[in-house]
């Protein structure tokens, strides 16, 4: 599995049942599958260290899926 960095902001998505996303400075969206409460707050900044899930099926068609190995926030980085 290839194991990458993304830095971005969390975002609450509405589509469907609801769920939480990334978007990164690019401007390319992270659809994490263990999303932290820690980063469940809209506009928090995030550094997170993750997998490309081998997802097939979803019912959200947003974004990349990815697993969370570790993640920071600036608040966590003090």
């Amino acid at each position: 599995m290839k194991r990458f960095d993304i830095s971005g902001k969390a975002t609450k998505q509405e589509l469907g049942t609801g769920f939480w996303g990334i978007v990164d400075q690019e401007g390319h969206h992270w659809r994490p599958i263990n999303m932290p409460d820690q980063l469940k707050v809209e506009g928090t900044d995030v550094r997170c260290t993750v997998v490309e899930a081998s997802e097939d099926m979803s019912i959200f068609m947003w974004g990349t899926p990815v697993h969370i190995i570790s993640f920071q926030t600036p608040a966590l980085a003090r």
